[in-house]
């Protein structure tokens, strides 16, 4: 995404110091577009990003297409035509051993537990998964890691010109985006020769592009919530129904304990078509008589995705014949949920070690820099920031104080798309944040030189106007008063360690500063002040102290012996903000 030269960039930052409505008129008025025209293809690395961008749905089409909703059937046997140009039909696909797995929560962390699991065994091992943080090669990779720049580019430019050679009059000439890379995935991992090929589903499942798999090993649905109403239904009972399209006659599935209507239809769903679906034990049952098992991503939601991913693993590797598990002789339940039980055992050295090795970054991740800590959560639904904020508190607790001094929490927040961000500020508001800053998912005001960070379905004034709105959210939830804190102690839902986070966190009063700044460099910068031993400005700015409020915030900022930062709301802007935290991982 390119953002405006320099005049339109000075009349931004003086109608920011003028307030919200002053930039919302600014940006109004001019009518703004992001979209940039491709550069002339090449055989490096960035220019097949760009090139690949090209294939980005423009963000006026996206609003037409979500109106005039086709046949949602129509587009899956489109990939199906898509794989045949390619030179692939979907029997080939069988050859990889998949294992599929969808979900609203967690379902990223379930694949990646899963395919170090199995890595553990010795076993070649491709991963499929989106969005990426930092580098769209991410998004595939070989025994966990993402595939070279050499190996993307070759692949890249070999699929998009035999696609080029299919096209014909009756046909688009190439996929969208996301298409694009799952048939490239599907062609590397048969290259590659891995022995399977864990498959994370893009939106929904139904009618999801990866959904033309026809013969995985198994699939399993982590936990279902709401998102992406747009495309998939406003209601859980929609959405499990999509999510449930991925089961497939005689294959096995597992699901983590759902809510009782979305469970009833991932059940009817499987018996329909003859699946055998299974319900994931706690991670507790498989515990017992044994140490506990160490996870290595941080969060008492992870424990889910561990339990489904330990019932996928076993599955595969039972159906593949390398071991054979034995099943605990426990007391099960009475079935209440009419799904038959997942065995229980005591999962052997390999699991174990997978399931602590395991990293997915951007994830209940946590960097300590300094006097900084950055506290970085993809979550973007309402329930999974639940548990990013029951996360963030109980590290917060655990955190000790290193010195007497003052310590400042920051909040830095985007939420894109159809989602509800006054919703998930609401969460957050309960976590007395001294400062909230709001940014949008860009590294640089201009990303023109990244590739990887451009974005051609959304426009800068959309992007621009989201980040006001959210501040006058905040702004709006800021003077709630006396409102309920549903963290308190006395709320049932909360129990555990973070209920004692009040006593030695007790609550400040509502009077948040807000902030929004062009970019996560510049929000970064201001946040740091200079003291992340590791950040360093690309473009530092002169304009970040225009404002009376950020000025005095820098003063804070500098003196406090720790500065708790939570980053969440999109996992694209904790890409942007790992990009430029870590920058090995743009290497």
């Amino acid at each position: 995404m390119s953002w405006a030269p320099g005049r339109l960039r000075a009349a931004l930052l003086l109608a920011a110091v003028r307030g919200p409505s002053a930039i919302i008129r600014c940006v109004a008025r001019r009518g703004l577009s992001a979209r940039l025209a491709p550069q002339e293809p090449g055989m490096e690395y960035q220019d097949a990003v760009r090139m690949l961008n090209t294939l980005q749905t423009n963000a006026g089409y996206l609003e037409q297409v979500k109106r005039q909703r086709g046949d949602p059937q129509a587009q899956l046997e489109a990939m199906e035509l898509y794989l045949a140009r390619s030179g692939l039909q979907v029997e080939d696909l069988d050859r990889l051993n998949i294992i599929h797995v969808t979900g609203t929560k967690g379902k990223g962390s379930t694949c990646a537990f899963t395919e170090h699991i199995l890595r553990n065994y010795g076993l070649k091992t491709g991963f499929f998964s989106s969005p990426h943080l930092v580098q769209v090669r991410e998004r595939i990779r070989i025994n966990g890691q993402p595939i070279s720049p050499e190996l993307f580019s070759k692949h890249f430019w070999h699929l998009y010109h035999r696609l080029e050679e299919t096209k014909d009059g009756s046909s688009v000439s190439m996929p969208a985006y996301f298409r694009f890379l799952t048939l490239m995935a599907f062609h590397i991992f048969l290259q590659e020769k891995v022995d399977l090929a864990v498959v994370e589903v893009g939106i929904g499942g139904a009618y999801d592009c990866t959904n033309i798999i026809r013969k995985p090993v198994v699939c399993g649905v982590s936990s279902l919530g709401i998102d992406h109403t747009s495309l998939l239904g406003d209601t859980m009972e929609k959405i499990a129904w999509q999510k449930g399209g991925i089961f497939k006659r005689g294959i096995p599935a597992f699901t983590v304990l759902q809510p009782e209507g979305p469970l009833a239809v991932l059940r009817d769903r499987a018996q329909q078509i003859s699946c055998p679906l299974y319900l994931c034990p706690p991670l507790e049952a498989l515990e017992e008589g044994g140490p506990p098992l160490a996870l290595g991503l941080e969060g008492e939601h992870q424990r889910s995705n561990a339990a489904l991913a330990l019932q996928l693993a076993n599955c595969w590797l039972q159906r593949h014949h390398q071991q054979t598990i034995q099943e605990l002789k426990v007391s099960r339940p009475g079935n209440l949920w009419q799904l038959p039980l997942a065995p229980v055992f005591q999962p052997p050295s390999h699991m174990r070690h997978g399931l602590r090795d395991t990293e997915w970054p951007g994830r209940t991740q946590v960097l300590r820099r300094g006097p900084l800590t950055w506290y970085l959560d993809g979550a973007h639904t309402s329930s999974s920031v639940q548990a990013c904020v029951r996360w963030f508190r109980q590290a917060l607790q655990r955190q000790e104080r290193l010195s007497d001094g003052p310590e400042v929490c920051v909040l830095l927040f985007n939420s894109t798309g159809d989602r509800d961000s006054a919703a998930l500020l609401k969460l957050l508001q309960p976590c007395r944040f001294d400062y909230a800053v709001f940014c949008p998912n860009l590294t640089e005001v201009s990303s023109t030189g990244n590739a990887d960070q451009q974005n051609f379905t959304v426009t800068l004034d959309q992007v621009l106007l989201r980040c006001f709105q959210h501040q006058q959210h905040w702004s709006c939830l800021d003077k709630e008063q006396n409102s309920p804190d549903i963290w308190s102690p006395s709320n049932p839902e909360l129990g555990g360690p973070a209920s004692l986070l009040l006593a030695s966190h007790p609550p400040r009063p509502c009077n948040t500063s807000s902030l929004v700044f062009s970019c996560i460099s510049h929000a970064l910068q201001w946040i740091s002040q200079g003291r992340d031993p590791v950040f360093q400005p690309p473009s530092p700015s002169r304009n970040l102290l225009t404002h009376p409020m950020a000025s005095s915030g820098a003063n804070v900022l500098r003196d406090a012996a720790a500065i708790h930062v939570l980053v969440t709301g999109s996992l694209h802007l904790v890409g942007g903000v790992l990009k430029l935290l870590e920058p090995s991982l743009s290497q």
